[in-house]
């Protein structure tokens, strides 16, 4: 049985009567959460200001013609002091080959900017600087709240897929050039597996990826300073996944004040790891998030009997009885707050 602890706290959808809500992120700063999510062909963003315990109706971010909302296909978002930035690749046209899962051939990754607590957005401001490159619709969005932003995304501008970056200095009001952060050797990285982005609490930019590397589909985290320049990417964990196909499921970085964790699937698998250290097994599942709080590090993810949620210090819980695409995201308190997919509805839980 699920204790009464996992108590709803707030459900959104279905959007106009039947559009299912996909694909949920969310954002803390203080005591405002953003929860960001996508129904039909619109980007949806609610701002709790009570630290998630309530939210008002969400409010129409942008639309598009061909929105991306599968497989973490979603849209992202981000607080940077004052504003809220939202991000999601977005096209007219859709793709015509077997493997297009719904994309757009023309797909552009665009940034949204609110500067009243979600209640109004600006117009769209492309981040790619190459039409139709991110058309798979991949990407990760972090911001330092300090004005600082860092999205990275699947690139297809040239033969194969790269890993692409831009940042913005001014509150994502402008982005810089884009920047390659890896190319594999081999030619692409894994096809379809989202990248994540985080800062560290002295600056330092991440960014991690799943790479396609002598058969193995295994994750790396690269480094940058200055948003231009990153390291050569470091493997994480000491087992590997050779696999030649994509398994469409990234993972998430949590950073505290001393370290860097990061969690992702290998095979039927959930993982945490410190870069440099062997991993920790969690158990089995797919999709997991990750998050830090003053508590601890939280972790998120579909298993085998519903969702699932590690605690700091705990073995992990059952959370719900179903759900899927899970996000966590800590709270001022020390606690954390998911949401996840559920019939076609966006759920929330406080988790201690």
């Amino acid at each position: 049985m699920i204790p009464l602890l996992w108590a709803v706290v707030v459900t959104f959808g279905p959007i106009g009567g039947d559009l299912p809500a996909r694909e949920p992120q969310m954002a803390s700063s203080g005591s405002s959460v953003a929860l960001a999510f996508g129904a039909g062909k619109a980007i949806y963003v609610s701002v709790s200001t009570d630290g998630g315990k309530s939210f008002p109706n969400p409010v129409k971010v942008a639309q598009s013609k061909i929105l991306p909302l599968n497989r973490h296909r979603g849209p992202r978002i981000a607080i940077s002091g004052n504003t809220i930035v939202v991000t999601a690749v977005g096209g007219t046209k859709e793709a015509a080959n077997a493997h297009s899962h719904g994309l757009p051939s023309d797909g552009d990754l665009w940034a949204w900017r609110s500067l009243d607590s979600g209640k109004t957005w600006s117009a769209g401001i492309r981040i790619n600087d190459v039409a139709g490159a991110p058309t798979e619709g991949l990407h990760s969005l972090a911001a330092d709240g300090k004005g600082n932003l860092l999205a990275a995304w699947l690139d297809k501008r040239a033969q194969g897929t790269r890993l692409y970056a831009s940042r913005s200095t001014d509150h994502g009001l402008t982005w810089s050039k884009n920047v390659v952060v890896y190319e594999s050797p081999e030619g692409t990285i894994c096809q379809c597996c989202h990248p994540s982005a985080s800062f560290t609490p002295d600056g330092q930019m991440l960014v991690m990826f799943r790479n396609w590397l002598d058969g193995s589909r295994d994750m790396y985290l690269a480094r940058s300073r200055d948003g231009v320049h990153f390291s050569k990417p470091e493997k994480l964990g000491s087992g590997t996944w050779k696999l030649n196909a994509c398994p469409m499921d990234g993972g998430g970085i949590a950073v505290t004040q001393d370290r860097i964790v990061t969690a992702w699937r290998r095979e039927n698998e959930i993982f945490l790891a410190n870069p440099g250290e062997k991993e920790v097994d969690l158990g089995k599942g797919i999709d997991v998030s990750i998050a830090a709080a003053a508590n601890g590090v939280y972790a998120v993810w579909t298993a085998p009997d519903g969702l699932r949620a590690a605690l700091p210090g705990k073995p992990p819980v059952l959370l719900a009885a179903k759900g899927t695409f899970p996000n966590v995201v800590g709270l001022p308190d020390g606690s954390a707050l998911a949401a996840w997919e559920a019939d076609g509805k966006i759920e929330t839980r406080r988790l201690p």
